[in-house]
């Protein structure tokens, strides 16, 4: 089960969550659909590539990464989509797409949208397109210690 990292990062911290098994889905709108869980709170995590390095972006469903607002709000030079070869070894266990917003585990830095950090609750992709975890939004930060701006629009 791809999750199992993720779950057993979880359960070493002692967090309370939840993974909710769908029917397979690749949308955050298809999966807010299944999980009836609101496109604004399921977070989806858009790899980027920031002055060279690989990094995540975690935001609304319902929103799309605003790379000139990611620059700025990092005081970065350039920000670009990152090409699949620049992270798919990073997390071999995991369907591509589907990488949990945990870049502690991958050694990737993590920002994260301002209106993800003030839900109390944050869901997420667990590794596939048929799992995803919900958990509370302080044990998410407390763990990965995200950078928090205006990113998404």
């Amino acid at each position: 089960m791809p999750v199992q990292r993720l779950k057993d990062f979880l359960d070493e911290h002692q967090v309370k969550y939840v993974v909710i098994t769908h029917s397979r889905a690749f949308t955050t709108q298809e999966i807010a659909s299944l999980t009836h869980i609101p496109g604004k709170e399921l977070a989806k995590t858009v790899i980027v590539d920031v002055d060279g390095e690989t990094a995540m972006a975690v935001l609304p469903g319902s929103q799309k990464v605003d790379l000139a607002l990611l620059r700025d709000a990092l005081g970065a030079e350039r920000v670009t989509l990152a090409q699949e070869a620049a992270f798919r070894d990073r997390s071999p266990e995991c369907d591509l797409g589907a990488m949990p917003p945990f870049g502690n585990l991958y050694g990737l830095p993590v920002y994260v949208a301002q209106s993800l950090a003030a839900d109390d609750e944050i869901s997420f992709n667990a590794c596939s397109f048929s799992e995803i975890v919900q958990m509370p939004y302080a044990e998410f930060a407390r763990l990965v210690k995200p950078v928090v701006g205006h990113i998404s629009a």
